[in-house]
């Protein structure tokens, strides 16, 4: 497979500055002056300031792409930190944008910055991708990288993206009107997004953080790449890496028939919904918020509160008097027969998503009456227990 044509024309000069900052780069026979102009042409968008988003936007500038594009509208939260290095302690509560990209410049005063503060949305998104040569997808879940996937194909641009997971990392390119009929998207790997509570977040899983660099890194040299028309991009090869194993493999993607053309964009979270339809329906009259949980604690009426999270999370907090059964001995149906049959349960999680879940499965029991708290421990937390340790 041959290497795509360079995607950005090159800028007509490089200054002396430019010069004596990216001489390494121009000293490679490869990449060259003329890269490098490619480079200071380019525009960038990168969606998220996150674990992915912060190391490839650090190596984005530092590498000399000429205007970088931020999408983000989200606060630093110390959770944060022990990944997305391109925020620091003194950026807690500030917006992500503004500290990603004061961090940027400070890496590399000549290129420009543009913040984008706002949430990605099927009405601004074509429009948006439309100002720029490239995009880094660095979201989190299946509804916006579905979003950016189809907006990428209506504007007609190629995007980078990864993924991260405990300790393992995908990444690839895609690319709907690649030369040479090489044109694949996101559909063509991942048709229909995974069953609702199937694939847990950062947040309920977690990650480890340095992984995100190794990611990230591989999306900033796919930018660099397209962008310069140097070596063999993934388009068409989806790439997995185990950090534990340490292995790379890859895998190769072709064109679905079966794909359906994108035409317009849809409503990307019903498609993907947060929570099964079994879920929301067990959920539905049958939530209790904190607040109406922390009564029925102080009423002395008999009810069993079981906490569905696992091990690990019941050991950094926990409601006092609750019992532990992870959702996965639930779902089994070993759990099923821990459940006390003369008081009423409810389940709590982290969030809420996970306790809809088991719910429906502890319903589907017998256990009609069962309850779950509406936002999980989090929201607990927040509103009865400020001082609680949260993760």
């Amino acid at each position: 497979m041959s290497s795509l044509p360079p995607l950005v024309e090159p800028a007509a000069e490089l200054t002396r500055e430019e010069v004596a900052r990216y001489s390494r780069h121009l000293i490679i026979p490869d990449l060259g002056v003329d890269g490098q102009k490619r480079l200071k042409n380019a525009k960038v968008l990168v969606i998220g300031a996150g674990g992915l988003g912060s190391p490839a936007l650090l190596y984005l500038a530092a590498a000399g792409v000429g205007t970088i594009g931020i999408v983000e509208f989200d606060v630093v939260d110390e959770s944060n930190l022990q990944r997305q290095i391109i925020h620091g302690q003194a950026d807690i509560g500030r917006p992500k944008a503004e500290s990603a990209r004061d961090s940027v410049l400070e890496v590399n005063p000549l290129i420009t910055v543009n913040l984008h503060e706002m949430r990605l949305e099927p009405d601004n998104a074509v429009q948006l991708f439309e100002q720029y040569d490239l995009i880094l997808d660095g979201t989190d879940n299946f509804a916006t990288r579905y979003l950016v996937n189809d907006a990428a194909a209506l504007a007609h641009k190629p995007y980078v993206w990864g993924s991260i997971y405990r300790f393992e990392g995908q990444a690839s390119v895609f690319w709907e009107d690649a030369p040479d009929g090489l044109g694949l998207n996101y559909r063509d790997l991942y048709p229909e997004p995974p069953p609702p509570g199937m694939v847990p977040s950062c947040a309920e899983g977690g990650v480890l953080g340095i992984l995100c660099a190794s990611i990230a890194s591989i999306m900033g040299t796919e930018a660099i790449k397209l962008i310069t028309g140097i070596g063999e991009t993934l388009l068409g090869r989806l790439m997995v890496y185990d950090a534990l194993d340490m292995t790379y493999r890859t895998i190769r993607i072709r064109k679905d028939p079966e794909t359906p053309k994108i035409t317009e964009l849809i409503d990307y979270e019903s498609f993907c919904g947060v929570v099964s339809e079994d879920a929301a329906d067990a959920a539905h009259g049958s939530t209790v918020t904190p607040r109406e949980l922390r009564d029925l604690l102080d009423s002395g009426k008999k009810f069993a509160l079981i906490d569905v999270r696992e091990p690990v999370e019941w050991e950094i907090n926990h409601i006092t008097g609750a019992e532990l059964i992870p959702k996965s001995v639930i779902e089994s149906g070993e759990g099923l027969a821990k459940l006390p049959h003369d008081r009423v349960p409810v389940l709590y999680c982290k969030t809420g998503v996970r306790s809809a879940e088991a719910l429906a499965v502890v319903k589907n029991a017998g256990f009609a009456d069962a309850l779950h708290l509406q936002g999980g421990i989090v929201a607990w937390g927040n509103q009865i227990e400020p001082d609680m340790v949260m993760y």
